[in-house]
């Protein structure tokens, strides 16, 4: 058995490696991709982590959490963006006998109605515009902690008066040590193409991602920490603007100071992180909490204290349901809201055997 799945792995990392080498660093297309999926991932920072419980909407980003229980699990998922833009994810997952773990999800961007106008202002009507993405998903047990899953997206833009059709595979490893409570993922996604682009003859690459993911549940604390770091194939993050790096290369590397360069690198680096942290007093209630550091730098404004980079969230169990609400501080602009609803169907519509026994 652990033959085999060692062989297993290394063919998934023959085709893993083959398929990161073929990508480009920067997605220009089809950035709705790595929109949060759930309530939770935007309340833990925006980036999905490992989890060892079970969870669709972690799974949509790491397939291979599918080896886990979410048979019969629906998830249910609403965005208030910004303005008139909203999205929403909605996702159903079922087990087959000796294939393994199987999901379906649709993830939409409505991005409102506008008015069409020729040059001189005249109104001709209006017209819509919006991104789908259809998505499905495998995953599979390999050994007692070895988890291997694989997504499939069919995607579809349309901007009027353009549209564009593409198709994306995802591919992930996940390892658990329940004893522990830890278990660490790594994802590649959004491995593909535009097949049909907006424009005849341009052709852009996808918005490719290598995460890794980690988290770590207190055994004697109602605790949970999570760390994700994504574009690790890429390590420069930065924006620097021409008038900078000309600064850059003119300079001798003995003027830079050495608390520059460290100071540099530190920002670099953390650029690729988003922490998380989970609070669950009670097993029907949690609160979640993150940080995301590239967020942070990149919207702040220096002159006024704010949130941006923070987020927050909660999770309750009525009954059968889970509701979750996330809240991420995007900008000093405004935060959007992230609602989710999910349920096991199996538990749902399930009726406890009768007692025959019971007195009349």
């Amino acid at each position: 058995m652990l033959r085999k799945t060692l062989l297993v792995s290394i063919l998934f990392w023959v085709v893993f490696v083959s398929g990161v080498h073929g990508q480009q660093q920067s997605g220009r297309v089809y950035e709705f991709l790595n929109l949060p999926a759930t309530a939770r991932i935007t309340a833990l920072g925006g980036n999905a982590f490992p989890t060892m419980g079970p969870d669709l909407g972690m799974a949509l980003t790491h397939p291979s959490l599918l080896a886990q229980d979410v048979n019969h699990h629906l998830s249910l998922n609403f965005v208030d963006y910004f303005d008139d833009i909203n999205y929403g994810t909605v996702a159903f997952s079922q087990y087959f006998d000796r294939l393994g773990q199987f999901s379906m999800a649709l993830q939409y961007v409505d991005y409102g109605r506008f008015i069409e106008a020729d040059e001189v202002g005249q109104i001709l009507g209006e017209f819509t515009a919006g991104d789908y993405s259809f998505q499905i998903g495998w995953g599979r047990l390999l050994g007692d902690q070895l988890m291997l899953g694989s997504n499939l997206k069919m995607i579809y833009s349309s901007l009027y008066p353009e549209s564009s059709f593409g198709v994306a595979v995802d591919v992930s490893m996940a390892y658990a040590i329940p004893e522990h409570q830890i278990i660490m993922a790594l994802s590649a996604r959004n491995i593909g193409r535009q097949i049909t682009p907006y424009h005849d003859g341009v052709r852009e690459s996808l918005p490719f991602d290598l995460a890794f993911g980690i988290s770590k549940k207190l055994i004697n604390a109602p605790f949970q920490f999570s760390l994700v770091a994504n574009n690790l194939h890429n390590f420069g993050l930065s924006y620097d603007t021409p008038l900078l790096i000309n600064d850059y290369f003119n300079n001798d590397d003995n003027e830079r100071s050495l608390q520059d360069k460290a100071s540099n690198f530190a920002d670099d680096l953390m650029r690729h992180v988003t922490f998380g942290v989970e609070f669950m007093p009670l097993e029907s209630f949690s609160f979640r909490a993150g940080y995301n550091y590239r967020r942070r730098q990149e919207m702040k404004v220096e002159s006024r204290l704010s949130t941006v980079g923070f987020s927050w969230g909660f999770g309750i169990r009525i009954s059968r349901f889970q509701l979750q609400y996330g809240r991420s501080n995007y900008h000093l602009a405004g935060a959007p809201n992230h609602i989710s609803i999910s349920t096991s169907l199996e538990d749902l519509f399930h009726r406890p055997p009768e007692n025959n026994n019971a007195p009349n």
